[in-house]
């Protein structure tokens, strides 16, 4: 394995371990009717996009969702059966976080680059949000109707919504703020030739 290739596989594991201790470290805001709030525990895995492509993205966000996984078997543990395991692993975790690996997929689209990002974190967690909704709806609901007797799609946005929605503003603020002291870094300046996304 070449120098390049191995300065590459190195980054993105410390930066997946990064988003991991980040995620450790959530809260709950006096809204939130569910899951937590991490400060920008996967803007790491939005870096990676920017700087290694998005086939490294997609890589690195697969190995971040099976950790998380590791980290929540509990909740696959409330499955009463292998096809509801199987639908929480999928939606709850393999391809919500999976999805933050295309980040990067609006470079081309749009000129201004902090601007890409930001389209970037806001389109691709929303995709998260949308996984964790559908789990909602057909998985979590049917497991324990929640206690308010609200119709299971309406409980699901708002619970999915009371964490993710601030967890979408927070990443794509620092992401904001950070791309000008940051730049060489988000356009993988820093990399030699070969590596840059």
């Amino acid at each position: 394995m070449n120098q390049r290739k191995l300065r590459q596989l190195v980054e993105c594991a410390l930066l997946i371990a990064i988003g991991t201790v980040l995620s450790l470290f959530d809260f709950k805001g006096p809204w939130a009717l569910g899951g937590g709030i991490t400060v920008c525990s996967m803007l790491p895995l939005v870096m990676i996009a920017h700087r290694h492509g998005t086939v490294m993205g997609v890589a690195s966000a697969l190995v971040y969702s099976l950790i998380q996984m590791l980290l929540g078997l509990n909740n696959v543990a409330y499955a009463p059966d292998a096809l509801t395991a199987i639908g929480i692993i999928v939606l709850d975790y393999v391809l919500a976080f999976t999805l933050i690996g295309f980040a990067a997929c609006f470079n081309k689209l749009i000129a201004d680059r902090r601007w890409a990002i930001v389209v970037g974190i806001v389109v691709t967690f929303l995709g998260r949000f949308a996984c964790h909704f559908i789990g909602g709806v057909i998985i979590w609901e049917a497991l324990w109707p929640n206690e308010l007797g609200w119709a299971a799609p309406v409980w699901s946005l708002a619970y999915n919504g009371s964490y993710m929605i601030p967890e979408i503003i927070i990443t794509a603020v620092v992401a904001y703020l950070s791309y000008a002291p940051l730049k060489k870094y988000w356009h993988g300046e820093d990399l030699p030739k070969a590596h840059q996304a």
